[in-house]
């Protein structure tokens, strides 16, 4: 075949540049397109007052200032150094967490107080496990116990004790007070819908339980009873 013939063939094979073009520009359409609807598939809707994720964001971060309250009350006075250690990363953990939680509540608009403990927990099977409903919801009593929270009696309780005696109080109330949190955690994860509040929740229900296993190992070093 002669150069000519080649070059006729290629030539007659080769789509017209309009058609060319048209393709071209119905990829380009279709990626902008896809672009488009993805973003608006993923735009975040800002929480409201009586979200799930408010109600999280209000009663965690009570839940997390008792711990805090604890922890460095541990800290202050334990020679053990396992102990000190861990009670130190729960304060600084959980200080960190709560004040992302207060943000959280900052940058959507809400006040950090809002609806009675726990009441946005009602519909979930957590809410359900701990006594909640839409028709009968919680005391504030009641809610507290249901989150595993020390009562102001067990915290001048663990503020006077001393040596292994304080050791071992400070983990039952803390045991307690993350298998408290623990449900919190699942109800968010199956009410909400915000990712970062997700995410977050659970990092925090995967903590939690890390440190009630290492909680556990240590009453029994101690020797703790129970």
């Amino acid at each position: 075949m002669t150069d000519d013939a080649v070059g006729s063939e290629t030539a007659r094979t080769l789509p017209p540049w309009w058609a060319v073009l048209l393709v071209a520009l119905a990829i380009a359409g279709t990626a902008f397109a896809i672009g488009r609807f993805s973003t608006f598939d993923i735009a975040p809707v800002t929480p409201g007052d009586t979200s799930a994720e408010a109600g999280f964001a209000r009663d965690m971060q009570v839940h997390h200032a008792q711990a805090i309250d604890m922890a460095m009350t541990i800290y202050r006075s334990t020679d053990d150094g396992d102990l000190r250690t861990l009670a130190y990363d729960i304060a600084t953990g959980q200080s960190e967490q709560k004040g992302v939680m207060y943000g959280w509540l900052v940058q959507w608009g809400l006040p950090q107080a809002g609806a009675p403990t726990m009441q946005w927990m009602s519909a979930s099977e957590a809410g359900h496990a701990h006594g909640g409903s839409s028709s009968a919801p919680l005391s504030e009593e009641e809610a507290r116990v249901a989150m595993g929270m020390a009562s102001d009696a067990e915290l001048a309780e663990l503020g006077a004790a001393t040596g292994r005696a304080a050791d071992c109080l400070f983990l039952e109330l803390m045991i307690r007070h993350h298998e408290g949190a623990i449900p919190m955690a699942d109800a968010i994860l199956e009410l909400g819908s915000e990712p970062q509040v997700l995410a977050v929740a659970e990092r925090m229900k995967n903590a939690q339980q890390f440190e009630i296993d290492a909680m556990t190992s240590m009453q029994q070093r101690l020797g703790c009873a129970g």
